[in-house]
C-alpha cells in the first residue's frame, strides 16, 4: 500500500513538472507574439525541433543513399520557423500538428530543387513505367513502343521524346553505395562499373603472340599490307595509294600471303597434335 501511493506521488509530481513546461512555453509564445524577438524564435526551434527531425527521418528511409538526413533538416528548420512566425494561438490548435505539414512542404521543395529532372519528366516517367508493367502483365511479355504509344494515347514521335526523359530519370550518382562492407569504406557504384574500354590483359597478349607469329618471315611491304588490311580496315586500293602500288599487286600480294599463312599454321597445328 506504502509503495502503490509513494508510485502515485511520483506520477502526480511528473504530471506537474510537464503541465509547467507547457505552461512556461505558452508564455513564451504570448511574448513572441508581442515582441518577436530572435531569442524567444530560437527557444521555441529548440522546443520543436524533434518534429523537424522525426519529419526528416520519415522522408530520408524512402531516399537513395546520396542524399544526406543534415540536409532535409537544415530545410526542415527553415519551415519550422516559418511556422512560428505564422502561427496563431487563438485559433486553439496544437503547434505540433499545425507545424508538421509546412515542416514537410520545406523538405520537399529542397528534395525538388536538389533533382534536376523537372517534377512534370518524373511524372510522366512514372506514368509510363505504370503502363509499361499493366502491359507485360496483359500480355505476358514485354510491351512495343507502339503498343505502349497507343495504350498512352500519343504519338510515335511523342512517345520517342517521353522515352528519352525516361532513361534521364534512371541515371544515378556514381559515388551512390552500392553495398555496406565490415571495412571503413563502403562500395560505391562506380567501384562495380564495368568498364567497357578496359582492355583483357591476357586477350592483349594472345593478340600480339598471334601477329607476331603471322607476322614471322614477311616482309615489310607484306607485313604493312595484312596491318593496313585488317587493322586499320583499308580498301586494297587505299593500300595500294600507300605503298604506291596498283590495286591487283596488293591483291595478288594479299592472296600469295594468305596461302603461306595457311600452310605455316597447318604445319604447326600438325606440330602440336604430335
Amino acid at each position: 500500500m506504502v509503495k502503490t501511493t509513494k508510485r502515485r506521488v511520483e506520477v502526480m509530481e511528473k504530471t506537474q513538472k510537464v503541465r509547467k513546461t507547457q505552461d512556461e512555453i505558452l508564455k513564451i509564445w504570448q511574448e513572441f507574439k508581442k515582441e518577436n524577438t530572435r531569442d524567444l524564435r530560437n527557444f521555441l526551434v529548440e522546443q520543436y525541433l524533434h518534429v523537424v527531425k522525426y519529419n526528416a527521418e520519415r522522408i530520408f528511409a524512402k531516399l537513395p543513399d546520396e542524399v544526406e538526413l543534415d540536409d532535409l533538416v537544415s530545410a526542415g528548420i527553415f519551415g519550422l520557423i516559418d511556422a512560428i512566425e505564422a502561427f496563431d494561438l487563438t485559433r486553439g490548435v496544437k503547434f505540433e500538428t499545425y507545424c508538421a505539414p509546412r515542416i514537410r512542404g520545406a523538405i520537399l521543395d529542397e528534395l525538388r530543387s536538389m533533382d534536376w529532372v523537372p517534377r512534370l519528366v518524373r511524372s510522366r516517367a512514372h506514368k509510363l513505367d505504370q503502363v509499361s508493367k499493366i502491359l507485360e502483365a496483359e500480355l505476358g511479355r514485354s510491351a512495343t513502343d507502339e503498343e505502349l504509344a497507343h495504350r498512352m494515347g500519343i504519338d510515335r514521335e511523342e512517345f520517342s521524346k517521353l522515352k528519352r526523359d525516361a532513361t534521364a530519370v534512371s541515371l544515378v550518382s556514381l559515388s551512390r553505395k552500392w553495398f555496406e562492407t565490415d571495412s571503413q569504406k563502403d562500395v560505391c557504384e562506380i567501384d562495380v562499373l564495368q568498364d567497357k574500354r578496359g582492355e583483357n590483359p591476357l586477350e592483349e597478349i594472345q593478340k600480339r603472340d598471334l601477329k607476331s607469329s603471322l607476322t614471322k618471315g614477311l616482309t615489310r611491304a607484306e607485313k604493312l599490307i595484312l596491318v593496313l588490311y585488317y587493322y586499320e580496315e583499308m580498301t586494297m586500293k587505299e593500300i595500294g595509294a600507300t605503298l604506291d602500288l596498283s590495286e591487283s599487286r596488293v591483291s595478288q600480294m594479299h592472296s600469295s600471303i594468305l596461302a603461306r599463312l595457311k600452310a605455316q599454321m597447318s604445319h604447326q597445328r600438325k606440330e602440336l597434335a604430335v
